[in-house]
C-alpha cells in the first residue's frame, strides 16, 4: 500500500480572522480562552478526541488545518491522528492535541463539527458502497443541504468510496468535476420530449461525458428507454430510473398484487432490462435513484436486480456521528473528569 497522504492545509477555505475571534465557537470555550489569556495561565494539556460508533473516520485533515491556521501558537502544538478513511471503533482515540490550552481552546467547536459531519458522510457512503457489491455509488446529496457543505461532503463521500459527485464544488478537494444525467428540467424545456432532450444533451455536451437519459417523465420507463435507445444508439450510455415513491410505473401495473409497486422497485428494473435486451440494447446501463438507502441497495443486490449504478442522496446525510474532546493530561499528570481517562492508541501518527 502506498503511504497515506493528508490534504494540504491550504486546500480548505478557512475564515481565519472570525475563527480566531471566536465567532464560530461555543461561548463557553471562547470565554475559557479569554480567562486563561487574561490570567496568563498556560497549562500544557493533552486533548483526546473520540466518538462512540464503528465508523469511517473523516475530517481529520480539515480539523488539523483549522488548528494549524487558527491556533495562537500552532508551531508549539503536537497533533497525533488517524487518517481520513481509517476505520475506528467505539471510544477509540481518533486524535490527540497537545500544547498550551490557551492557544487552541477556542477551536474545539470547529474541529469536532468538521469531524462529525465528514465522518457521517464517509461512513454512510462506505456502508452503501459495501452493500452495492462493487457497483458504483453516485453521491447525489447536494440538494439536501446548504451549498457551503458541498466541498467537505463530496470529499467525505469520496473517502467513503463514492465513484462520482454531482457538483464541481463537491469535487473541488479531489480534483473531480461533477457528473449528472439528463434532468427532468431539460425534458420539460423541450415540451416533455425525453428523446429530443436527450439528443440535445448528446449534441451539446462533449465527450467523454456519458449520456444518461432520465426516463420516468411520462411514467413509462420501458417505452421511454426503448425510444431513447433507438434514437441514440451507441451514443446512449445508460438510462436512469427515478420514479417517485407515490407513483406506479405503467409497466408495473399489470403484475401488481404481490410486491410494493411504487417508486423504483425490482420489477420495474427487470422490465426495463428485459425490454432493452430484447431489442439488442444490452450495452445500455441502468442507473437507479430516488429514495435509495443502504438497506434498499442491499436488498436489490441480494435479489440480483440488474442495476449498474446507484444514485444516492439524502440517506447519506442521516444519523448522528458525534465526537467528544476531553482533556486527560495536564502538565504531564492525569487529569480528566470522572468516567474519562487517557486512552493511548498506537495507530495514531504524528502530523508533520
Amino acid at each position: 500500500m502506498p503511504p497515506k497522504k493528508r490534504l494540504d492545509p491550504s486546500t480548505f477555505d478557512i475564515p481565519q480572522k472570525p475563527i480566531r475571534a471566536g465567532r464560530y465557537t461555543d461561548k463557553y470555550f471562547a470565554r475559557t480562552k479569554d480567562i486563561l489569556t487574561s490570567d496568563d495561565h498556560h497549562p500544557i494539556v493533552l486533548m483526546q478526541v473520540f466518538q462512540k460508533g464503528n465508523v469511517t473516520v473523516c475530517g481529520t485533515d480539515e480539523a488539523i488545518a483549522i488548528i494549524e491556521r487558527c491556533a495562537d501558537n500552532p508551531g508549539d502544538i503536537r497533533i497525533m491522528s488517524l487518517f481520513d478513511g481509517d476505520e475506528a471503533a467505539p471510544y477509540e482515540t481518533v486524535m490527540t492535541i497537545e500544547g498550551d490550552y490557551a492557544s487552541f481552546a477556542h477551536l474545539e467547536t470547529l474541529y469536532l463539527g468538521v469531524l462529525a459531519r465528514q465522518t457521517k458522510v464517509a461512513t454512510n457512503t462506505r456502508r452503501a458502497v459495501d452493500a452495492a457489491s462493487g457497483k458504483p455509488i453516485l453521491f447525489f446529496s447536494a440538494r439536501f443541504d446548504r451549498f457551503s457543505t458541498q466541498p467537505g461532503d463530496g470529499y467525505a463521500a469520496h473517502i467513503g468510496g463514492a465513484r462520482g459527485v454531482s457538483t464541481d464544488a463537491q469535487g473541488a478537494w479531489i480534483d473531480q468535476e461533477g457528473i449528472g444525467t439528463v434532468p427532468h428540467g431539460l425534458i420539460a424545456a423541450y415540451n416533455g420530449d425525453t428523446v429530443k432532450a436527450t439528443q440535445k444533451f448528446a449534441d451539446f455536451v462533449p465527450d467523454p461525458v456519458r449520456v444518461i437519459s432520465l426516463v420516468d417523465f411520462d411514467n413509462d420507463c420501458v417505452a421511454t428507454s426503448l425510444a431513447v435507445a433507438r434514437a441514440l444508439g451507441k451514443r446512449l450510455w445508460g438510462v436512469r430510473l427515478d420514479t417517485a415513491g407515490t407513483m406506479v410505473d405503467r409497466s408495473v401495473t399489470a403484475v401488481m398484487g404481490e410486491f410494493a409497486p411504487t417508486g423504483v422497485n425490482e420489477v420495474l428494473v427487470h422490465n426495463v432490462r428485459d425490454a432493452l435486451d430484447a431489442e439488442g440494447f444490452e450495452y445500455v446501463k441502468i442507473v437507479v435513484s430516488g429514495g435509495f438507502t443502504t438497506e434498499k441497495i442491499a436488498r436489490f443486490e441480494a435479489n440480483n436486480v440488474p442495476v449498474d449504478a446507484y444514485g444516492v442522496g439524502s440517506s447519506l446525510l442521516t444519523g448522528a456521528f458525534d465526537y467528544t474532546a476531553d482533556i486527560v493530561i495536564v502538565n504531564g499528570r492525569p487529569c480528566a473528569k470522572v468516567g474519562r481517562r487517557y486512552n493511548p492508541n498506537p495507530r495514531l501518527l504524528p502530523v508533520e
